[in-house]
């Protein structure tokens, strides 16, 4: 773990990080993920973006091998890509018909329509599009 922290945004560092979490998973679950929270938070942008795309170019050609700590990280990883893409997929998707309806946003509006990470707020303002004539009646 401390080679991780220590070297793992050095030139080896993914070889180093990877060694880590396969020593990891002889740990009990609570301790891994302590541990590689750590590990995580230690490394630096880059390598935590090599580290996503190896995990998931080794989950795409079935060759993942990672402690089942890990995989319960990628799989909650995954459920929140997926959420985020529903919503972002929402509010796209909303501002498009407020277009084509000729509703124009101001700033504050677009941006709280960009914020809204609740669905049930998006589904009821994508709702309220049909028939509307202004942001308010949509955004109410």
């Amino acid at each position: 773990m401390l080679s991780a922290v220590a070297h793992g945004n050095g030139p080896n560092g993914l070889a180093v990080v990877l060694a880590a979490l396969v020593a990891l998973g002889r740990l009990d679950q609570e301790h891994a993920m302590v541990y590689f929270q750590l590990i995580w938070n230690a490394l630096r942008e880059p390598m935590r973006q090599a580290l996503e795309a190896l995990v998931m170019e080794r989950q795409i050609e079935g060759e993942a091998t990672f402690p089942p700590f890990v995989q319960k990280l990628i799989d909650r990883g995954k459920l929140e890509g997926m959420r985020e893409g529903e919503l972002k997929g929402k509010r796209d998707t909303l501002l498009r018909l407020l277009a084509r309806a000729g509703i124009v946003l101001t700033e504050n509006e677009r941006a709280r329509v960009q914020a809204c990470t609740d669905m049930a707020i998006l589904d009821r303002w994508l709702d309220n599009v049909l028939g509307a004539k202004t942001a308010a009646e949509v955004l109410s």
